[in-house]
């Protein structure tokens, strides 16, 4: 596959990833979700700040990126061929949402965006995931910790699967070690908040 072809998939994976779709809800709703809860355009704060809907609807439109720009990669490559094709559409999507051009490169965490380029490249491995999010957030009403979990067990997954040679390759187990990094480090400042006791979190509703 041609370099050209490669870096094509990666522009247009940047440009459907850098889509701030937090923000464009928050503006919609009169505010500038940056400046409000952490600051962050994901899903999490728009829940906080704007409301649940809202929050819902920023998950869905930032997962469905990454999902699209994996699908987009394989519908102009051969979706039958390399998983090159749809690594590359995925990093550069993951990137856009976490750095876009248009807002200073300040992105999400590329949690809800990851999730989509997983179900697309790894169906098996994400729902793992998302069942491996749910224990911990329940487990703990954290949603920080509960996406870093997510994040650490991602490359172990993905390892397993090459070794045992379920539907993954040493190019899937790289591009999971990597993302699985960056879903740490964008989760450093949730991580000092976390040892300061500081950290947002969940509190279960009272019933009755």
């Amino acid at each position: 596959m041609q370099w050209m072809f490669l870096a094509g998939i990666a522009v247009g994976g940047y440009l459907i990833g850098s889509i701030p779709f937090g923000l464009l809800i928050g503006k919609a709703r009169g505010i500038d979700i940056r400046e409000h809860g952490s600051g962050n355009i994901g899903a999490t704060n728009v829940l906080r700040i704007v409301g649940k809907p809202w929050g819902i609807a920023c998950f869905v439109l930032d997962f469905l990126k990454g999902l699209g720009a994996v699908l987009l990669a394989w519908s102009v490559s051969g979706a039958g061929g390399s998983s090159i094709a749809g690594i590359v559409g995925a990093v550069a999507c993951i990137l856009g949402h976490n750095y876009p051009v248009w807002l200073k490169f300040k992105g999400g965490k590329g949690i809800a965006t990851s999730g989509g380029v997983l179900i697309g490249l790894l169906p098996v491995a994400a729902l793992l995931l998302i069942v491996i999010w749910v224990t911990v957030f329940y487990t703990t009403r954290y949603v920080s910790i509960a996406s870093i979990a997510v994040g650490v067990a991602l490359p172990v997954i993905v390892f397993v699967f090459v070794l045992t040679g379920f539907r993954a390759d040493w190019p899937l187990f790289y591009f999971a070690f990597a993302i699985g990094i960056l879903a740490v480090w964008r989760h450093r400042t949730n991580i000092a908040r976390l040892r300061d006791g500081t950290e947002h979190r969940f509190e279960r509703r009272k019933q009755g």
